[in-house]
């Protein structure tokens, strides 16, 4: 009896040692939560828009009571407080049903309050100031009041509108160069008051450009809101060219240096003369020469405005400062407005045998 009470215990030990714990069971997997699609409003907003716009063509929302689909489109619109992309697209077609003055107020109203609230990537207002600066660029004619317009309400957009305007627009017009397009200048003419307003416009680009323009472009002179310091003759800290350029500053005006034609390219000229730190103020420029050329002041730009800089990575536009004859007497240059963050200054002979005698380049550090 003993010897099998022994048995059963030795068999019972070895087909129960490696068994593993029961498992304990499992309910049904949990579904993963639905995606957030926002408030009701917003999820049907793009399809009541779609149905609004197509209904109505060619009839004026205004002459409808409060119980029409625009109104109630509207009031749709007024509880959604982020519109998805869909909805924002539709922004143009808003655009067209009514004009800035004189048009239908609830279209007008909604494109408002889509220009408020859609995302600046998806921004109807802000994609409306980029198609009027390509649309000028390539000789268009765009509507100015609804470009100012779209830019004035542009909301989260109005930073990369601004961007986009100095990238094609005033960014070009400060640069040595051809003429800029009549339309594009004058679109930069409208859409800059309301970027310096609103402090999204870099004031050496600015300034910069109406130097570039002039008379072509009188409002941006008038844009300048910088104050005047106190100013004096700056010597260079650096300059490239022939050797004996200091021969310029030497306070001799029977010493000169002597400039060749072809050795520069772009705004880098025959000589350039650098400043290290930029200079904070340039007013004026005095030149004494025996021949006909220019000066062009190379201005710090925000990265892809103008060109880069040959001599390193940054960018900069090169408007031209001064057009000298050369006749051997004093010449007086004083831009419409100080020019500001300047790194260098280049002279550019239009002939050879050209012969720079002095140069003074007043400003400030």
């Amino acid at each position: 009896m003993v010897v099998a009470l022994l048995a059963f215990g030795r068999l019972y030990y070895v087909t129960h040692r490696d068994m593993p714990a029961p498992v304990p069971r499992k309910g049904p997997a949990a579904l993963p939560p639905p995606p957030d699609l926002g408030p009701a409003a917003c999820r049907s907003l793009d399809a009541v828009l779609a149905d609004v716009l197509q209904s109505d063509a060619g009839t004026s929302p205004d002459a409808r009571d409060a119980g029409s689909a625009w109104s109630a489109a509207h009031r749709q619109l007024g509880d959604c407080p982020t519109p998805p992309a869909e909805a924002c697209a539709r922004g143009a077609a808003l655009a067209s049903r009514a004009p800035p003055v004189g048009g239908d107020a609830v279209p007008r109203a909604m494109l408002t309050t889509l220009c408020e609230r859609c995302a600046p990537q998806d921004n109807p207002c802000g994609h409306a100031v980029t198609r009027a600066l390509q649309e000028a660029a390539r000789r268009g004619n765009p509507d100015l009041q609804e470009a100012r317009w779209s830019l004035e309400h542009a909301g989260a957009a109005m930073g990369a509108a601004c961007q986009e305007l100095a990238r094609l627009a005033v960014g070009p017009a400060a640069l040595s160069g051809p003429d800029l397009e009549p339309p594009l200048l004058a679109l930069a003419e409208e859409l800059a008051p309301t970027c310096v307003q609103t402090e999204q416009l870099p004031a050496p680009l600015l300034s910069a450009a109406a130097v570039q323009q002039g008379a072509r472009a009188p409002r941006l002179a008038s844009l300048f809101t910088g104050r005047i310091v106190e100013t004096a003759p700056i010597e260079p800290d650096q300059q490239t060219g022939p050797g004996d350029a200091f021969r310029a500053f030497d306070q001799d005006e029977l010493s000169g240096v002597k400039l060749p034609v072809g050795t520069g390219t772009g705004a880098d000229g025959a000589l350039r003369l650098g400043y290290a730190p930029p200079l904070k103020q340039v007013v004026s420029f005095q030149v004494r020469a025996t021949g006909p050329g220019t000066l062009r002041a190379l201005v710090r730009a925000p990265e892809g405005v103008g060109r880069k800089d040959g001599q390193g990575d940054a960018f900069h536009v090169d408007p031209t400062v001064c057009r000298f004859r050369g006749t051997g007497a004093w010449e007086i240059c004083k831009p419409a407005v100080p020019l500001l963050d300047v790194d260098a200054v280049s002279v550019l002979p239009e002939r050879p045998g050209v012969e720079l005698k002095e140069l003074e380049i007043i400003g400030a550090r």
